[in-house]
């Protein structure tokens, strides 16, 4: 049985997330039929300029986007600094709410929402960084038919967060970030049946 297409691709990244965002997104091809969001944790104070830098790293151009914006494929989605990122039907929810894990933008919103709107059409990516953010998340994409990669730990910068979502045995790839686009890709286009029958799943 085909697996469903994925157009929705949710990314977490803390510790080191800059450095392995760009080398993601570069393997990214101009015509990927899929939005692509990003958390990274960033203090409430600070200024990113990651939009700019990813959108320079590969083809897809990176924004921080506003409350309330549509949804596009072909788009780079970057949480603003102090904002929790949500997904809704069809458009972007920003707010303030509570830190959680003590950060916010955090993963965990954003994963748990684009499961709840989104189902089987999600891919989850948990990326270096430390501390567990994003675990919970990720068990909430697996619930509701959604999938789950996570950066192999042995080349993550800080391997905290892809461990937790490893030793609660949600992820159902464990790849080095080279591997990662490509199979996005082919997980865009519906190629792959399942993680059991592809030899780059860990």
């Amino acid at each position: 049985m085909e697996q469903p297409t994925r157009d929705i691709f949710v990314i977490a990244a803390s510790a080191g997330g800059v450095q392995a965002l760009q080398q993601l997104v570069s393997e990214f091809p101009a015509d990927l039929a899929a939005a692509v969001f990003v958390v990274v944790h960033i203090g409430a104070n600070r200024q990113s300029f990651l939009p700019q830098i990813l959108s320079r790293a590969g083809p897809l151009p990176a924004y921080h986007p506003v409350h309330g914006q549509p949804i596009e494929q072909g788009r780079i989605y970057v949480a603003p600094p102090d904002f929790h990122m949500r997904l809704r039907p069809g458009g972007i929810h920003l707010d303030r709410s509570a830190k959680i894990h003590c950060t916010r933008p955090a993963a965990d919103p954003l994963f748990q929402s684009a499961a709840e709107t989104y189902g089987s059409r999600v891919g989850g990516i948990v990326l270096t960084g430390g501390g567990f953010d994003g675990t919970t998340g990720a068990r909430s994409i697996v619930k509701h038919g959604g999938l789950i990669v996570i950066q192999h730990p042995d080349e993550a910068h800080i391997p905290s967060m892809p461990l937790s979502v490893l030793e609660a045995g949600l992820p159902h790839y464990c790849l080095i970030l080279d591997d990662i686009a490509d199979l996005l890709v082919d997980l865009n286009k519906g190629r792959i049946r399942s993680a059991a029958d592809d030899p780059r799943h860990a």
